[in-house]
């Protein structure tokens, strides 16, 4: 809980609830989404409720997003909240980072286990965080600074594996097989 209050009134005066800063509340509802089953966002609004935590539907629905959380089948065939997977890119996020690659990746260049990827100005920050979250076989992490993403890949095949799929990305906009990355990871 943070030292910041929001003040809400009841029907017998006004008293101070703390709030919970976003990081937390994103933690609590990655917690959530692991041990619980939830089909609906109203469900997941009650479950943080329970632990002192309100959110509007809007903010809930972005906090979704920017967890990655997608619909799935559970056992029984509902559908539920679940995080994505960390081990497997999702097709939305491989179309959106084919788009950006297209839109500003100016040029790629690699040295054994890392590329460097050069981007206009103030745009390394947000493909970095579009190549992480494309979560692409072989890659470790990335830094990014204001025009170049350091992308560090698990072995020099794996770093040209990427580079290569990278540039097709860039050349055709479009989402890539990379089922050829996994033998080189």
């Amino acid at each position: 809980m943070s030292c910041r209050h929001s003040w809400q009134h009841y029907l017998n005066g006004w008293t101070v609830v703390p709030e919970m800063k976003r990081a937390a509340r994103l933690g609590l509802l990655r917690q959530l989404l692991e041990q619980g089953e939830y089909t609906s966002q109203q469900e997941l609004s009650a479950a943080l409720a329970e632990r002192d935590v309100t959110v509007s539907q809007s903010t809930l629905s972005k906090d979704l997003v920017a967890l990655g959380a997608v619909k799935r089948r559970s056992a029984d065939g509902a559908l539920i909240y679940a995080i994505g997977s960390d081990t497997e890119p999702s097709s939305g996020s491989l179309e959106r980072l084919a788009r950006l690659c297209a839109e500003v990746l100016h040029s790629i260049q690699h040295a054994g286990n890392h590329l460097v990827i050069k981007t206009p100005p103030g745009a390394a920050q947000f493909l970095a965080s579009h190549l992480d979250a494309a979560r692409l076989p072989g890659v470790m992490g990335t830094i990014a600074g204001d025009d170049t993403v350091l992308l560090i890949a698990i072995n020099e095949l794996a770093a040209e594996g990427v580079s290569a799929a990278i540039a097709q990305l860039t050349r055709t906009g479009k989402p890539v097989d990379l089922n050829y990355l996994e033998g080189e990871a």
